[in-house]
């Protein structure tokens, strides 16, 4: 693995390919992608739990993609820097993790043919058709958002270890 002892406080250019725990970046982009596409081909409903999921991938996306990009570019070599790295890391974290939850509360009532989308009321419907494909969706969407959670906290963890080093 590389190592910053150039003086470097973080890994530039190819040598975020090569260290940990930038390799996770590439990951998490996949993940979080996914889950963000996979929950925005779905019918978004209801609202506002699965608006915050669709928040938490949106932001987790650019801002992993900006820090990437810092780190590649080589804006990230002041002292704080590490610091900065573990905060967002497990600010991401918590994040990814209340989505999780919530996507995967939302899909286990689907599951069990509630829908919430009138003004909160549940109403049982029998689960087929279109409603089978959303459910599954939901599913797979689920899976990849404790993935990219799990991705996100060996970031932070490999990031404050880093951190604690320098």
């Amino acid at each position: 693995m590389a190592s910053t002892t150039s003086g470097d406080v973080l890994p530039t250019g190819g040598g975020i390919f090569t260290s940990i725990p930038d390799l996770f970046f590439i990951p998490e982009f996949v993940f979080g992608g996914l889950v963000w596409t996979l929950v925005a081909s779905t019918h978004v409903s209801p609202d506002h739990p699965l608006g915050w999921v669709m928040f938490v991938t949106i932001f987790c996306f650019v801002f992993t993609t900006l820090w990437f990009f810092l780190f590649l570019c080589g804006a990230n070599q002041s002292s704080i820097w590490p610091a900065l790295d573990t905060f967002y890391h497990f600010l991401a974290v918590v994040f990814y993790l209340s989505a999780s939850v919530v996507l995967a509360y939302i899909t286990v009532l689907k599951g069990w043919g509630i829908n919430i989308n009138l003004g909160g009321n549940p109403v049982s419907a029998s689960i087929n058709g279109e409603l089978l494909r959303i459910y599954r969706l939901d599913i797979a969407a689920v899976v990849m958002s404790y993935v990219a959670t799990l991705l996100y906290f060996l970031h932070a963890i490999f990031s404050a270890i880093r951190w604690k080093r320098a």
